[in-house]
């Protein structure tokens, strides 16, 4: 299977290349994270980032995602083009050819074609055409247009050759750029559905990352639907009045200041941009490098968290809102209420992992650290009324900091007292492993008690909650471990709550909310997922949180009871079964079956379906809980309108 049209081509050197690509199609999850949803979309993301990076050079201002009809991805920009001319290391392709088929090829490793770019592993694109069925490249470049293909998974169908002229920009004059157009390999994926509002979240990110990039998006899969642009010439500063937007702010203004150096190794800078709000969370620090999420925080994440800890508190004491006697406020004091992304552009990121989670590199946090102290240091002297209100927030902040641990002691010593220190309602596992351990939280008694009945007790605990418990999106910590339900959880859970979260001391590694499909069920499984999300986030984002997912209808076939998940299972089954004349029976709530149905249903692991949640976007989310679960009741009307036909908002 040659890799070129030439007959002499075949050497080692194409060898090399099938090798390479063949490697991603055997442990796909090792170049894109999974094989599932997440993944799927991470094939967008790789070609967009090249875009993004062309964007970053200052040599793109436009790029256009469109969802193709037939099930194809085609991601177009107006950058310089991937250069066509023969490759220097692999002299029989070009070097267009050569970033589609060799694995950490491309323009970011040499330091010449970018001083800064999101695709640290050079593996983007390459594994884009790895992975799928068909890809199409047309990249017009010094006045001409070429074109080449590929398909099942990086065979050559068309070299790199001359079309024509390229066509005319906007202004008159030929223009340049990049398009790539990609099928997904069913053979490889769960399936190839791409979903519009998950690639919308990324891009509007991409879009508040660099300011003045615009971005538009197409489906033009079924009915017509306009096209959705995004371009913020407020960069960063419009992403913090975004994600603040549900909430109420301490002052209008956002503040910003960026800073940047040059140094041996390359060049690196960052832009702040911050405003505090008054909620009660101090998880609303977002950082980012070159473009990429470090959801795990890392060097610049640190050295903005030193700084402006060290800076208001030295603003407080020059200016008496200290007295002498009192201690320093903590950094968890002073970012409660903060809403701020961070980001940095560095030559050489270093980042842990293929997930790129967390930024390693030290000088980053030198730079971060120092911007901080004279730019915060600056604002907060021209602002002083602002920092009033911060320095207030805070103070108060420390004050049920206090109280919160006086209340979390008064948890601990109250379990001590009770022995083994777990609630009384909880029906336990004989497993000690957490690893094999499953909690199920079931709403209500008499669905707890079916459950009991119906579960493997070496394996599964069930945990059943009355009621609703409390809006955590509204309420203070020592206000929430007063609350019953939520200390039968964080006992029950093991590892602790809010910033004492330890994830070491977890007692199960699923953690399953079962609820009824109706809309208290709904609301029981938000409420329990804010408090996971806003006091055991490792928990959510290491995927320990699962929902259950009941079946809407039964029916019979044959001898057979048949359950179908909702109506787009029913409508499935009726397609499959155009005779089929039993009646569908809507099932009633978890508490009024039996504990054999329970089991058959929603319980057996051979059979069941589970939701598993994931946070794979922190700014997303905290925007999402703070619009559901907050105090503003026009966003929350307009944000479930707006996703009311959005399948995965159904499930939260």
């Amino acid at each position: 299977m040659s890799l070129s049209t030439e007959p002499d081509s075949y050497g080692a050197e194409a060898i090399q290349v099938l090798e390479g690509l063949e490697a991603v199609r055997k442990r796909p999850g090792m170049y894109i994270g999974s094989t599932g949803p997440a993944g799927l979309h991470h094939m967008v993301y790789e070609v967009v980032d090249n875009s993004v990076d062309e964007a970053m050079a200052g040599h793109a201002t436009t790029i256009h995602v469109t969802l193709l009809p037939d099930g194809g991805c085609e991601v177009t920009d107006d950058g310089r083009g991937i250069p066509v001319e023969p490759s220097i290391q692999y002299p029989e392709l070009s070097a267009a050819e050569v970033v589609l088929t060799v694995l950490h090829a491309g323009g970011k490793f040499g330091g010449g074609g970018y001083k800064v770019s999101g695709g640290l592993h050079g593996v983007g694109i390459s594994v884009v055409n790895a992975l799928s069925t068909r890809v199409e490249v047309e990249i017009d470049r010094e006045g001409r247009r070429h074109a080449m293909a590929f398909t099942d998974g990086g065979v050559i169908a068309e070299s790199l050759h001359d079309v024509g002229a390229a066509p005319s920009g906007a202004d008159g004059s030929p223009r340049t750029g990049t398009t790539v157009r990609f099928w997904p390999d069913p053979s490889i994926f769960d399936e190839i559905s791409f979903r519009a509002t998950t690639l919308l979240e990324r891009l509007q990110m991409m879009a508040f990352l660099n300011a003045g990039l615009h971005i538009v998006f197409e489906d033009r899969r079924g009915e017509s639907i306009p096209p959705v642009e995004f371009r913020y010439e407020g960069g960063i500063r419009d992403f913090v009045r975004h994600v603040n937007a549900s909430k109420e702010s301490l002052f209008s203004d956002v503040g910003y200041f960026s800073a940047e150096e040059d140094r041996d190794d390359g060049s690196m800078e960052v832009e702040v941009a911050f405003q505090w709000n008054t909620g009660y969370h101090s998880d609303g620090l977002h950082s980012f490098a070159n473009g990429i999420n470090t959801i795990e925080g890392g060097m610049h994440e640190e050295g903005f968290k030193k700084a402006l800890t060290n800076t208001v508190n030295r603003y407080a004491r020059d200016h008496q809102l200290l007295k002498e006697k009192e201690e320093n406020l903590q950094g968890e004091d002073i970012r409660e209420g903060l809403t701020a992304i961070v980001s940095v552009k560095l030559t050489d990121p270093q980042f842990e992992g293929q997930t790129k989670a967390k930024l390693g590199n030290v000088p980053a946090r030198s730079l971060v650290e120092r911007a901080t102290n004279d730019k915060l240091a600056e604002w907060l002297e021209e602002h002083p009324s602002e920092a009033k209100r911060i320095l207030q927030k805070a103070t108060q902040a420390a004050r049920a900091r206090e109280a919160a641990r006086n209340a979390r002691d008064a948890t601990r010593r109250k379990s001590a007292l009770d022995g083994a220190g777990l609630p009384g309602k909880l029906a336990d596992c004989s497993s000690k492993d957490p690893r094999s351990s499953e909690l199920y939280i079931v709403e209500g008694n008499s669905a707890g008690g079916s459950a009991k009945d119906a579960r493997n007790s070496e394996t599964m605990a069930i945990l059943p909650i009355r009621g609703k418990i409390l809006n955590v999106e509204r309420a203070r910590l020592e206000r929430m471990l007063a609350n019953t339900e939520i200390q039968a959880l964080v006992s029950a859970i093991g590892g602790g709550v809010g910033d004492d979260f330890d994830e070491e001391k977890i007692r199960y590694h699923k953690v399953i909310i079962m609820c009824d499909a109706d809309v208290d069920g709904s609301h029981i499984r938000t409420l329990l997922l804010t408090f996971f999300f806003r006091q055991m986030r490792p928990l959510v984002e290491q995927g320990h949180v699962f929902i259950a997912q009941p079946p809407l209808f039964s029916t019979e076939v044959g001898r057979n009871k048949i359950y179908l998940k909702d109506d787009a299972a029913k409508t499935a089954f009726l397609a499959d079964h155009p005779n089929h004349k039993n009646e569908f029976q809507r099932l009633k709530g978890l508490g009024e079956m039996d504990a054999t149905e329970l089991w058959e249903t929603t319980m057996d692991p051979t059979s069941r379906t589970l939701l598993q949640i994931s946070v794979e976007q922190a700014a997303i989310a905290d925007e999402v809980f703070s619009i559901l679960m907050g105090d503003d009741v026009e966003s929350r009307k307009t944000f479930i309108q707006t996703n009311a036909q959005d399948v995965r908002f159904l499930d939260i």
